[in-house]
């Protein structure tokens, strides 16, 4: 009944947990991003370059301005 009750909840929370993910800042930017840093970074294509790019995967850049 014990390990009942805890799957119950362990259910529960991963999915309150995963309902909105989306919606959230994560590590990853886009689900096309996690799917190439799961696997997909061994056999990278042109395409996957141009998702990169468009989706912003590896963030904005931020000049470097050195301090004085």
């Amino acid at each position: 009944m014990k390990k009942v009750v805890f799957l119950m909840i362990i259910a529960i929370f991963l999915g309150g947990c995963t309902a909105e993910w989306y919606k959230h800042d994560t590590i990853y930017s886009t689900q096309d991003h996690m799917f190439f840093s799961w696997g997909g970074y061994r056999n990278p294509t042109p395409e996957k370059l141009q998702k990169s790019e468009s989706q912003e995967w590896w963030g904005q850049e931020i000049p470097y301005i050195p301090a004085e």
